[in-house]
């Protein structure tokens, strides 16, 4: 896995999803788009292992809906690191910090919208507010 995470570390990818050493799904949208369609569109697989960008609490929290055994992460939060070992799911954080945040300092909103969530109310809110974007679908439903 350590070779897979260095290519995604070189690739322009923001998300990859392997069964084994099978890459099962890649993305370059950003956040937590990329999570939210493989969600949506990738039915349940054996164990996966995940590799994204940033592993803040949400996606932490998404990454629990998929059968994730593994993640792997230039950057992740305490806040994650707390909810990937309550479910059990292995994590090689490269650095952990107390929270994601936005570039002036504050926490990243979707950090914030994590916290207190178990896993199906944060993606419950998470579809609400796709589905509120102006009445359009995410532009993997369309």
């Amino acid at each position: 896995m350590n070779r897979l995470y260095h290519e995604f570390l070189g690739s322009d990818d923001t998300l990859r999803v392997y069964e084994g050493i099978r890459p099962v799904f890649t993305s370059k949208q950003d956040r937590l788009l990329p999570l939210m369609e493989y969600i949506d569109k990738v039915p349940v697989q054996g164990p996966v292992t995940v590799f994204d960008r940033i592993m803040g609490n949400a996606a932490a929290l998404l990454v629990t809906r998929i059968n994730c055994r593994e993640v792997y992460s230039p950057l992740g939060s305490e806040l994650a690191v707390r909810t990937l070992e309550r479910y059990g799911i292995g994590y090689h954080l490269d650095k952990i910090v107390p929270c994601i945040q936005r570039e002036d300092g504050g926490m990243c909103p979707m950090e914030e919208l994590s916290l207190g969530k178990e896993a199906e109310e944060f993606y419950a809110e998470m579809l609400a507010r796709l589905a509120g974007r102006g009445g359009k679908e995410p532009a993997w439903k369309r």
